[in-house]
């Protein structure tokens, strides 16, 4: 390590610019996996929250709670206990005068469930009437503030703004909460219909109505649209990049140890194992990737402080760890194609001997 150290030293502005290098990679795999996590997130927030292991749907709703419908008479066939509750899904449009129209979901739920019981409003109170509900906190980016009346789709009649939910995201859209009431009328479902779906906290819920079908909470959530494309997509783009930054350091690895064959062939001359040397590559390749993660690292702090509040990003430093160890195992493996060459080092034709 200490050959490895006195050769940065020496050679600063090569060994610089294979810093920048690893530090304008890692910055990148840090900013899409943050991105990746935002975005998955704010699919699954809601649903999370709602803290259950098995969700009854309509069978031909294709495991998507905002296509299902329940019947009353279904429901009540499920002799429901205080570990279900049921929950009605439908897209809305908000609209107060003065204020930008937004897409979100509205979420029926009923008082006395576990459900509402759970939730925990950030600012105001929970909804105790059908014509008030709560928001996500989001609202408050576009104006929107504790007692506004608003509407939903082309309905005439205002929603009170009782309170504020953090992280209520369901598919990226905010999430409105409100009564089972409010819901049947903004669906404009007919009084035979009760809601979307049962949720339930007994692992052991099953439902004996062939025209329903229970799904697991990670099924629910494979389901969102667009949900399980997009964390393909970002997952290939970090093993892309990561793939990138291993050939792209075992390339300037080769090259720098092609250079420096002459000076190893001295070395070797005066005694120096070629273990001592392997270990230097090696040493240097682990020394310069940590230093440009570390940078890297402290640029995304940097973007994490001045990134707008609607822009979603997750920084989970559980999950960057791992991204990092990824990176710096990828660099070692990098740097193991130029030992080949320093193992066939002939120091009398190296020196022109």
């Amino acid at each position: 390590m200490y050959l490895a150290l006195k050769e940065i030293k020496h050679e600063k502005i090569r060994y610089s610019l294979i810093i920048a290098m690893v530090v304008l990679i890692s910055y990148l795999v840090f900013i899409l996996t943050s991105l990746a996590l935002g975005l998955a997130h704010e699919n699954t927030y809601a649903i999370k929250s709602w803290d259950f292991e098995k969700i009854a749907l309509n069978r031909d709703a294709d495991v998507n709670l905002r296509q299902s419908l329940l019947t009353k008479e279904q429901i009540n066939e499920l002799k429901l206990t205080k570990n279900e509750a049921v929950i009605g899904q439908a897209p809305i449009i908000v609209k107060e005068k003065g204020r930008q129209k937004l897409s979100a979901t509205f979420v029926g739920l009923e008082r006395s469930q576990f459900v509402y019981q759970q939730l925990k409003a950030s600012s105001g109170h929970l909804p105790k009437t059908k014509q008030e509900v709560v928001v996500d906190d989001s609202f408050k980016n576009d104006g929107y503030k504790l007692g506004d009346k608003v509407y939903f789709n082309s309905q005439t009649t205002p929603y009170t703004i009782t309170g504020f939910i953090k992280n209520a995201k369901l598919n990226v859209l905010p999430v409105v909460y409100g009564s089972l009431t409010a819901w049947s009328e903004l669906k404009n479902v007919g009084p035979n219909f009760a809601a979307s779906g049962v949720l339930s906290k007994d692992p052991d819920f099953k439902v004996t109505d062939p025209q329903l079908q229970v799904a697991t909470q990670q099924a629910l959530i494979d389901k969102l649209p667009g949900y399980s494309a997009q964390n393909s997509t970002f997952t290939f783009m970090i093993a892309f990049l990561m793939i990138i930054s291993l050939i792209v350091i075992a390339v300037f690895l080769y090259i720098i140890t092609i250079q420096k064959l002459p000076n190893y062939a001295v070395l070797r001359v005066q005694g120096i194992a070629n273990k001592v040397l392997i270990q230097n590559t090696i040493g240097q390749s682990f020394i310069l990737v940590v230093t440009g993660l570390i940078i890297g690292a402290l640029l995304t702090l940097a973007t994490a402080l001045v990134i707008p509040a609607n822009v979603p990003m997750t920084f989970d430093l559980k999950f960057l760890s791992l991204v990092s160890v990824g990176l710096v195992l990828t660099s070692v493996l990098g740097s193991l194609i130029p030992v080949r060459a320093i193992l066939r080092i002939d120091p009398a034709q190296a020196i022109g001997g």
